[in-house]
């Protein structure tokens, strides 16, 4: 494979190329974003089984104890699964609202600057 060109300094002398928007906030580029949301948002697969499994396992010990056949089982089920929703929609909306604010104060940092520079001749 050739090598590319290179100048005197040793960089490249290639204009750099954007890329799409899509490809940017991948690679964290714009927003100060990696893929750290995607191991957060991986995270909360994890915290729905786990807390599924943990009310499941609660349950199956609560009918063992009583001598309920499943009925601790199917409401630690139910508990569980719930208890994961919510968390994840808490997690989501508060996402949600931090990206909505980060736009709201890009826009209104784009506004300044027209201002500015409308200003200054």
């Amino acid at each position: 494979m050739p090598e590319a060109p290179q100048s005197p300094d040793g960089s490249d002398p290639r204009p750099e190329k954007p890329l799409p928007e899509s490809l940017a906030r991948l690679r964290g580029e714009g927003s100060g974003k990696s893929l750290g949301a995607a191991g957060k948002y991986a995270g909360l697969g994890l915290q729905f089984v786990v807390s599924l499994l943990l009310f499941l396992y609660a349950g199956q010990w609560l009918d063992r104890r009583v001598g309920t056949a499943p009925l601790f089982l199917y409401v630690g089920v139910f508990t569980g699964a719930g208890a994961a929703f919510y968390s994840m929609y808490r997690m989501l909306m508060a996402d949600q609202r931090r990206e909505e604010a980060a736009r709201a104060r890009e826009k209104a940092a784009a506004r300044e600057t027209e201002r500015d520079s409308r200003k200054t001749p």
